[in-house]
């Protein structure tokens, strides 16, 4: 998949390393600022009790 992307972004490799560097950090911005938000209420994280047995 990594090849693919490469394969397929223009210019000399200055220009494809940078434009893969605004790739990832477009897909980091949208995991923190979309996906993570929207999944946190649905993960049991704030259910840290140990029942007592």
């Amino acid at each position: 998949m990594y090849g693919w992307i490469w394969r397929h972004l223009p210019g000399p490799v200055a220009v494809r390393a940078a434009l893969a560097v605004v790739l990832l950090l477009g897909a980091v911005a949208l995991l923190m600022f979309v996906v993570f938000p929207w999944a946190e209420p649905l993960l049991p994280f704030n259910d840290v009790a140990v029942d007592p047995s």
